[in-house]
């Protein structure tokens, strides 16, 4: 990322002046404490940044005025088994926390999986904003499924905090989502692509380059006699070898079916059932689950 230098005539004036007064060693000094700060700035807005940005922001919403609504979502799911845009993850029975907080149109949401039986762990990070009541949603997320470090081996780190491309296990990817503002046709279309990390694939010249992944999905919610349907077409636009294709593949076909089990007034519990199909890798999943919340 560059960094626009602008000229302040009167600090610069007032410097010039020091150097000549103080002589080439202080000048030497000074001029090497701005190159370090130059330095750290270029370093802050790496995309090493994208983490800390996202705390940054999250302190910003924090300290916003009561004027606008702050809401935090707490929330866990459990699953039969893992499947993520048609694809299949491991681990079984898995556990899936969420941490939200949201404050106006803005909002940041910690999501993650844990099988209950193996190691795999995964924690995606993402920012969103949605531009009015019916706009699109901009989002950046940083998905990280590297799992548990394998201490029995002498494993003792599982490198999250290393973010270099093409050693990094960060999938960083940017999304854009809009729903059809009208009430009795709700549908939903989502282009994501990432854009840096660990998203590679080799060229034609035998080159480690960034892939750009895409997948586009398609959502419609309807209701049948009191139980909350959606219906989801999953679609990888070109070439990836993040998505096991080719070229232009359906690879996530489903239905998914919600019905709360009410115990009482103030507690009810949501479960639900998914069918899955991947016509790409002609593979079927069927995906039960219970969410828990307050």
């Amino acid at each position: 990322m560059k960094i626009e230098q602008r000229s302040c005539p009167g600090r610069l004036g007032y410097t010039t002046v020091q150097i000549n007064r103080v002589g080439w060693g202080a000048a030497f000094l000074r001029k090497h404490k701005i190159e370090n700060k130059i330095r750290s700035m270029k370093s802050f807005f790496s995309k090493k940044s994208i983490l800390g940005t996202m705390a940054v922001a999250a302190v910003c919403m924090l300290g916003t005025s009561n004027a606008q609504a702050q809401e935090f979502t707490i929330q866990g799911d459990l699953v039969s088994s893992y499947v993520w845009r048609g694809i299949y993850q491991g681990g079984a029975a898995s556990f899936q926390p969420t941490l939200g907080f949201s404050v106006g149109n803005f909002s940041l949401t910690a999501w993650g999986s844990t099988s209950l039986s193996e190691s795999n762990k995964e924690i995606d990070l993402t920012a969103a904003y949605k531009f009015g009541e019916a706009g699109p949603t901009l989002s950046v997320a940083t998905l990280w499924w590297d799992g548990q470090a394998d201490v029995a081996n002498g494993e003792y780190t599982n490198n999250y905090f290393h973010f270099k491309s093409g050693e990094t296990g960060h999938h960083f990817e940017a999304g854009l989502a809009y729903t059809l503002p009208i009430e009795k046709f709700p549908l939903s279309i989502a282009w994501y692509t990432m854009f840096a990390g660990a998203d590679r694939k080799i060229n034609d010249k035998g080159e480690d380059k960034q892939a750009y992944s895409s997948y586009v999905e398609l959502n419609y919610p309807f209701s049948v006699k009191g139980v909350d349907l959606n219906a989801t077409c999953g679609m990888v636009p070109y070439e990836t070898p993040q998505y096991y294709v080719n070229g232009f593949a359906v690879t996530n076909l489903a239905l998914k079916a919600t019905k709360a089990i009410n115990f009482n007034d103030k507690f009810s519990l949501p479960i639900f059932v998914q069918a899955i199909w991947n016509p790409r890798l002609e593979d079927a999943h069927l995906v039960f689950g219970v969410t828990l919340r307050p």
